[in-house]
């Protein structure tokens, strides 16, 4: 008989202990919820009027600067902490203030046409933005530049 109460009385224990582990792990999954919620309404989103810039085929030495328009479409200023290219020959210049959101800005890009040939290089912009990391593309084809003779 001894045996059996105190069985009964672990048998409650072990239920009071499983109970209140569920409320506390029910409780801190709901105020976890909550703060995604609030984290989430609250952040800048970049939005590129295009990823990718096809030079096309240009000349030798012509004008390599293009530029990536965005658009801070989110509900916080974006500051952009970096950007990175994948090669010396591709120097960005970028907005070193916030952008506020509604705001449009843009990246410079400037290429060294004086390589002859196809090229294809990606521009990596670090923000706080939703998307910390975004990737850009630059591509083309850089010919000998057309010598014209004098007659």
């Amino acid at each position: 008989m001894t045996h059996f109460i105190r069985t009964r009385n672990q048998s409650k224990k072990n239920s009071l202990i499983l109970s209140i582990s569920l409320g506390i792990a029910l409780l801190y999954s709901t105020l976890s919820f909550s703060q995604d919620i609030v984290t989430n309404d609250a952040v800048g989103v970049l939005v590129f009027e295009t990823e990718t810039i096809d030079y096309g085929t240009i000349q030798q030495n012509d004008n390599g600067i293009r530029t990536f328009k965005f658009k801070n479409r989110g509900r916080a200023p974006i500051v952009i902490s970096r950007v990175k290219t994948t090669c010396g020959c591709t120097v960005p210049t970028y907005p070193k203030q916030a952008i506020l959101p509604g705001e449009s800005a843009s990246i410079d890009i400037k290429y060294a046409t004086n390589r002859l040939g196809k090229f294809s290089k990606s521009i990596t912009v670090f923000s706080n933005a939703d998307q910390g990391q975004k990737r850009l593309q630059i591509k083309g084809n850089v010919v000998k530049k057309d010598v014209k003779t004098i007659k």
